[in-house]
């Protein structure tokens, strides 16, 4: 295998010698060139032909999100958002998001107890990127505006103890809002993990509950699984499902990197396999990497119905191409066809 070839784009020195550095810790990662604002980026993306680039949000002359949209337009590559973990930082990730990027990281800082974890993150995401399909930004595709797809419960969700587990990682930010935004209001409550750095899980929750039906929020310890609800676990905490009375509730929680990620999406369908077993839904999106094929073949064991993205319609076909292998699914569907699959399913 070729080495991942890298372009780091970062108006400050010292950020582009940590990045650089980070990423050289990786054999399979190439670090060709960096690049201290998109003017300067735009000549060596030419020249040096990366695989990935990644790109600081804020910098001077010209923003990370104008440069990333003339380089989708003109230049489409993978893009690798790098920002700092603030509120206004996640905010704008989210655009950059929603304008192309395929992945996101928390900016790397030296003497940061968490150094290596944001290490390990910031080498899987930029090797995820490398294999991303890019594809060009529609107007329909930004905006995220959908209609919700009729749903005829006969019985309340809560009292049937019906539950969807959604598992996401590179693109999942766009799949998830495909198949969030159809969800009408009495469809029964979702438990959602998207591999994502903390801080950025609060933003994109506060992003798609703008544009859907139902009710979207970070979960936060103890939160009920209600019908109408979907409940995405935050970045950097690992997000179980346990029994409540009749319903559920999440438990939010530290621990060690599962599957190399922390929320993991292994960790949440263990937790439906046990506690909700046939009551439940679970959909594999697109992604790099094995995280939840394990626990969707327990899910398929305790009798839950499972679905996954198809690999035309995936950035990455690493995730569900895994499930599908070890033969933890039910059905494979196109993105556009899986949230109408989930409600036929329950």
């Amino acid at each position: 295998m070729n080495k991942v070839k890298v372009l780091v784009v970062d108006d400050s020195a010292i950020a582009r010698q940590v990045l650089t550095n980070a990423l050289k810790s990786s054999p399979l990662i190439d670090v060709v060139g960096s690049a201290p604002d998109p003017y300067a980026a735009r000549d060596l993306i030419v020249s040096l032909k990366p695989d990935v680039v990644t790109l600081d949000v804020q910098m001077p002359r010209m923003d990370g999100i104008t440069f990333l949209k003339k380089l989708m337009k003109h230049f489409p590559i993978p893009v690798v958002m790098v920002s700092s973990l603030t509120q206004k930082g996640a905010e704008t990730t989210i655009a950059a998001l929603e304008a192309g990027a395929v992945e996101v990281v928390p900016k790397p800082v030296m003497g940061q107890g968490n150094l290596n974890e944001i290490t390990i993150e910031l080498v899987d995401k930029v090797i995820a990127a490398s294999r991303a399909r890019v594809r060009p930004m529609t107007k329909s595709a930004v905006s995220g505006k959908a209609t919700p797809i009729a749903y005829s419960a006969t019985t309340g969700s809560a009292a049937t103890g019906k539950i969807i587990a959604i598992g996401a990682s590179t693109g999942g930010t766009e799949a998830l809002k495909v198949v969030l935004t159809k969800m009408p209001t009495n469809a029964p409550g979702v438990v959602v993990v998207q591999h994502m750095p903390e801080t950025f899980t609060k933003a994109f929750a506060e992003r798609l509950n703008s544009l859907s039906a139902i009710y979207i929020k970070e979960a936060v310890n103890g939160d009920k699984v209600a019908t109408g609800t979907a409940l995405i676990a935050p970045g950097g905490k690992h997000m179980i499902l346990r029994r409540n009375g009749a319903g559920y509730s999440v438990e939010v929680k530290d621990g060690p990197l599962v599957n190399r990620h922390r929320p993991s999406v292994e960790a949440l369908f263990n937790s439906v396999a046990a506690i909700a077993g046939d009551k439940a839904v679970g959909v594999i999106l697109t992604g790099m990497g094995a995280d939840g094929a394990e626990g969707m073949l327990r899910m398929k064991d305790a009798g839950a119905s499972n679905i996954a993205q198809d690999e035309e319609s995936c950035v990455v076909f690493g995730m569900p191409k895994e499930a599908i292998k070890l033969g933890g699914v039910h059905e494979i569907k196109p993105l556009d066809k899986i949230t109408e699959t989930i409600l036929r399913m329950v």
